[in-house]
């Protein structure tokens, strides 16, 4: 099975820190059966290649020091923007795990090539390309009007005997211009 939103919030949830049971709850699991469903996620193979793609290095973590401690205002400021910028990155991150490149997806203008775009790139879920196959279909394949099968089969065998065609039947008034 590929990487469902669910399984995507709770990993995320994990990788913010939180227990098996609390990310479990988050990712929109019942609480009476978050315990085992947290369980059951941490060792799904898609969670697990998602939680070692995007778990910080080892010697990424920042070590708080008695000086770190004394932190002044613009340090304080100067974290907000940090924290702003990872929760930037966070959503970036989670649109690429997703299978959607955000950057490459607001440049089109037509919705037509951004669906065409989104159905033909490799990257993105199956589920998502099917979907934005299904909403192009009428876009590319376009639906018979009202007239049907039969009446267009005439037109076009109007239109093939030219002006050497047999001449149509009058119309009759009573029942309405319709066939009988």
């Amino acid at each position: 099975m590929a990487l469902t939103a669910k399984k995507r919030l709770f990993a995320d949830a994990v990788l913010a820190g939180k227990s098996n049971r609390d990310a479990a709850v988050e990712a929109g699991y019942s609480a009476k059966t978050a315990s085992a469903a947290g369980s059951r996620l941490v060792k799904d193979a898609d969670v697990v290649a998602y939680l070692t793609a995007h778990r910080k290095k080892p010697g990424s973590r920042t070590e708080r020091t008695p000086k770190a401690a004394a932190a002044t205002e613009d340090d304080a400021r100067a974290s907000e923007e940090d924290a702003k910028a990872n929760a930037d990155e966070a959503v970036a991150s989670a649109a690429l795990a997703a299978g959607f490149d955000l950057t490459a997806m607001t440049h089109f203008s037509d919705p037509k090539q951004f669906l065409l775009a989104a159905m033909n790139d490799g990257r993105t879920e199956p589920r998502l390309r099917v979907t934005a196959a299904q909403v192009l279909m009428p876009f590319m394949h376009q639906k018979l009007g009202e007239g049907g099968k039969k009446d267009a089969k005439a037109q076009a065998a109007e239109k093939a005997a030219g002006k050497f065609a047999a001449l149509t039947a009058p119309k009759l008034v009573a029942n309405g211009g319709k066939k009988v």
